[in-house]
């Protein structure tokens, strides 16, 4: 079974153009890249542009998983609560019949724009090369094992894979978590008047023979 990929909600917010529009909600990442390219150029698109790179969860009921609903007070009729007004697949207040229904299921359920889940806590930790005495700060996912760490590292040393991964001298089993490696997030414990950041876990890579690179 393949895992699915955890995103930082940093992450999720550098996708906030029309060319490139993601958002999270419900605990998921979802990219709607595709669905603004197909209704490109309609109103209704207009929520959603202004929300890319943001959390919309209060858009939704937790439980159905489905748009808020509210008692609209004039009519007295079980309508969808869209605040930020009508978007794409919400039908329309009032009954229409120019409202094309044939889009099958709405955008919110539709698993298609799923590309992974957000992370419900982020670490930051530090990666020292104890070769060259390189060090490296990385904002991660707590659900992330050590193996998903170092795919985030690779973009500053292509040959991590060739280093031996340690805590405290302790060899890391890399497919358990930085919990489950049982590294403490100390920058919870600093945090306050004293900069955290200088306290955040440290992870030393001890270089082996060989120089694999992806």
């Amino acid at each position: 079974m393949v895992r699915p990929k955890y995103f930082t909600p940093k992450e999720v917010s550098l996708h906030n153009t029309l060319g490139d529009i993601w958002v999270s909600y419900l605990g998921k990442v979802y990219s709607l890249t595709p669905l603004v390219e197909e209704y490109k150029g309609d109103v209704l698109l207009k929520p959603i542009i202004e929300c890319a790179g943001k959390d919309i969860s209060h858009w939704f009921d937790p439980k159905t998983k489905d748009i808020l609903r509210h008692v609209d007070p004039l009519t007295g009729c079980m309508k969808y609560y869209t605040p930020r007004g009508h978007f794409i697949h919400v039908p329309p207040p009032s009954p229409r019949t120019d409202w094309a229904n044939d889009f099958g299921r709405p955008w919110w359920k539709d698993n298609r724009y799923e590309v992974g889940l957000l992370s419900v806590k982020t670490r930051w930790i530090r990666i020292i090369n104890t070769l060259t005495s390189q060090e490296q700060r990385l904002e991660v996912c707590s659900e992330e094992t050590l193996d998903e760490i170092l795919q985030r590292y690779l973009r500053y040393n292509a040959h991590a894979t060739s280093y031996t991964w340690k805590h405290n001298g302790v060899n890391l089993d890399m497919c358990k978590t930085l919990g489950e490696n049982d590294i403490p997030e100390e920058d919870e414990l600093f945090c306050g008047s004293t900069d955290c950041n200088l306290f955040s876990s440290s992870i030393c890579l001890y270089f082996n023979d060989d120089l694999t690179e992806f």
